[in-house]
């Protein structure tokens, strides 16, 4: 019998990871608006949180239903089984959103929400108070056009936080948007890889452990490992994970300006296991040379919004583009939240993706 997920993503992620959920095996992958929605087994949960590279987070469905006033929202949520899930010392605390939707008070939802569980549980195992003292049962709902989705979260910590990455330099991208980026950029591990402003190293790491088919979950553990009423097979999900692992020759670079950045990028790499597939450099983006004759560029230089102004952002990205020129083999991958990037860079781009890192909005300009 498959089970309702919901994982939700980056705004633009949605192909990439919906691609991903289907080659993992997974049925009725559908995109929305900053999610993905799939089938699968109870005991899928360890897969899709292990291998997951673009998910946030991989969110079990209780149920859904029309609720367009409080009334129908906790008469819903009592009609669900929540003791299938929840034991009756389980903690279950109450996180969501609601957009476009009658019911626009996300408090005021949540008392509900949790009112509703809570008497389902106390009639269910004949309380009349629910400790709260054992696993973490984190639900998440959505309201969107008063329809409303009631989740379970399995992942506990977002899946972002691969953890290898506590010491970082100003303005990181997430782990999952470095991952997408070097994806729809087409790296798989062969040729050669550059990020030339590779700040904390998230870019080049994430490519090589794609590039290895490391599984980004290994290091790391999922909040449904303390569900006792859950028959997921943790440990043999790990021991598949690192038997789809491969070696072959790399060719993979990250390098910046400021050397603490570059010695920031070394140690993460160190902690993600991969610092021997990657080269390190101090180096000038805008006097940036391969001796190759191709290969491919992911990077994520200063906005101008952060770190430094608009003009000194500018220029950077000006120099950078015109030492590209030289090397007219490489393709080169740039996201930024400056619309004027081309302009800047000196070339139009074959292809522009919108995406957004955090809450800017950015391009992802593929030249």
């Amino acid at each position: 019998m498959t089970i309702g997920f919901c994982a939700p993503c980056l705004f633009g992620l949605e192909g990439p990871l919906g691609n991903e959920l289907r080659h993992m095996g997974f049925s009725d992958v559908r995109g929305e608006n900053g999610r993905v929605l799939f089938r699968g087994r109870e005991e899928d949960i360890a897969a899709a949180n292990i291998r997951s590279r673009f998910a946030e987070r991989i969110l079990l469905e209780v149920g859904r239903f029309r609720a367009d006033t409080f009334d129908g929202l906790f008469e819903g949520v009592r009609a669900l089984e929540w003791e299938r899930f929840i034991p009756k010392n389980g903690a279950f605390p109450v996180k969501g959103w609601s957009l476009e939707s009658g019911l626009h008070s996300v408090p005021d939802c949540q008392a509900v929400i949790k009112k509703a569980v809570s008497v389902r549980l106390g009639e269910k195992y004949g309380l009349a108070w629910l400790p709260e003292d054992g696993p973490l049962y984190q639900i998440r709902f959505s309201l969107m056009n008063d329809e409303a989705a009631l989740y379970l979260d399995t992942s506990g910590v977002g899946l972002h936080k691969r953890g290898y990455r506590p010491a970082q330099v100003q303005a990181p991208l997430r782990e999952t948007l470095a991952a997408a980026l070097v994806d729809m950029a087409g790296y798989r591990g062969r040729g050669d890889f550059a990020d030339p402003f590779c700040g904390s190293g998230t870019v080049a790491i994430e490519a090589a452990l794609a590039a290895k088919g490391r599984a980004p979950g290994l290091g790391r553990s999922f909040a449904a490992e303390a569900w006792p009423n859950f028959s997921v097979p943790w440990e043999e999900a790990r021991r598949q994970a690192r038997a789809r692992e491969f070696d072959r020759p790399y060719s993979i670079l990250a390098c910046d300006i400021d050397p603490k950045a570059v010695e920031i990028a070394r140690q993460n790499a160190k902690r993600a296991g991969v610092e021997k597939l990657l080269r390190f450099e101090v180096c000038d983006a805008g006097k940036f040379r391969r001796r190759t004759e191709g290969g491919v560029i992911v990077t994520n230089p200063p906005y101008g919004e952060r770190l430094l102004d608009l003009r000194e952002a500018r220029r950077i990205v000006g120099e950078f583009g015109r030492a590209m020129r030289d090397l007219p083999g490489w393709q080169v991958n740039i996201i930024s939240s400056d619309q004027e990037l081309e302009r800047v860079y000196g070339r139009r781009a074959r292809k522009v993706r919108k995406l957004y890192n955090g809450m800017i909005r950015c391009g992802y300009f593929m030249f």
